[in-house]
């Protein structure tokens, strides 16, 4: 399924539901990021998705992260709340999505990297390569609320 992401566009369609969703600032034990190549745009990200019908919000963690990434996670902890009404994501079935997004950090505890029909990519990177990533600005500012770990209570915005 294809997606288009539209970030405070005049001509963006309007949302047609909001689905709440999570993503997974996995970082490992020499600081490295777990980052994904997104199938549906081509774009890097976080590991995560949306939420299903019958798990706890930290069970949506753990299965999006090992979905995606063949990664065995273990929340640590959530870095907030992003809820963008202008950034919405069209998909090819005619959804049109508002952002609602719940950041989390987590360690790895498992696994091996490796791709899946959701991901072209995966790979820990290091924070100062960060930057060199097609990184949606949504997901950028995910990122940086997650690695900053002065603020005293998670972002919500």
């Amino acid at each position: 399924m294809g997606r288009i992401d539209y970030l405070h566009d005049p001509d963006a369609p309007p949302a047609n539901s909001v689905v709440p969703s999570v993503v997974a600032f996995v970082q490992n034990d020499a600081g490295h990021v777990l980052m994904i190549q997104r199938s549906d745009n081509g774009r890097w990200a976080l590991p995560g998705s949306s939420h299903d019908v019958g798990e706890s919000i930290s069970d949506t963690v753990v299965r999006k992260v090992w979905e995606e990434t063949g990664i065995t996670a273990e929340v640590v902890d959530m870095s907030g709340i992003h809820t963008d009404p202008g950034h919405v994501m069209q998909y090819d079935d005619g959804e049109v999505r508002q952002q609602f997004s719940i950041g989390f950090r987590a360690r790895p505890v498992s696994g091996e990297v490796r791709t899946s029909n959701e991901t072209t990519q995966v790979r820990w990177v290091d924070p100062s390569d960060l930057s060199k990533l097609d990184v949606h600005p949504t997901m950028r500012l995910c990122i940086e609320h997650a690695r900053d770990r002065t603020r005293p209570a998670p972002y919500i915005g």
